[in-house]
């Protein structure tokens, strides 16, 4: 496999190093990242959502959390005394902790997250500033006014 080597990109500049750990976390092999199954899905203009698939977990056993624009997604189940006893004749849910983790574009926020039939719905949405919205401009009819250096006639 083809490495790269990004440290000559950040010794002329200043501020970029998130980039730089979003190219090599992108670049670099993951290993168990299909456990638990997700989806991503755009579910408006500027809404998100992400969906995984985490049978068997309850809210006190997951952790969803943001830092440094970067979603995580964990979980572990909490095991009782009396799992031990248990005896299963076939054991298909997995169960196991896994840590997923997202990065955020600068403007995406965590909008909230919720638990449904075994699935986890993380909902984002992009905060569009006000200068880069859209605006109408009103047109007035009528002759043009002229501009007197510096002053509005």
């Amino acid at each position: 496999m083809t490495s790269f080597d990004f440290s000559p990109l950040f010794r002329s500049s200043v501020g970029f190093d998130r980039l730089g750990r979003l190219m090599e976390s992108a670049l670099s092999p993951h290993g168990d990242s299909t456990y638990p199954p997700y989806d991503i899905e755009k579910t408006g203009q500027t809404t998100y959502r992400i969906t995984v698939a985490v049978a068997g977990f309850g809210e006190d056993d997951l952790d969803v959390s943001v830092r440094e624009n970067t979603l995580s997604i964990s979980g572990k189940i909490k095991r009782d005394e009396t799992e031990g006893e248990r005896k299963f004749l076939y054991h298909g849910i997995a169960g196991r902790a896994f840590r997923l983790a997202f990065a955020l574009a600068d403007a995406v926020e965590v909008v909230g997250a919720s638990l449904d039939n075994g699935l986890l719905h993380v909902d984002l949405e992009r905060a569009v500033p006000e200068e880069a919205k859209q605006r109408r401009i009103d047109i007035r009819s009528g002759a043009p006014r002229k501009a007197i250096a510096g002053k509005a006639a």
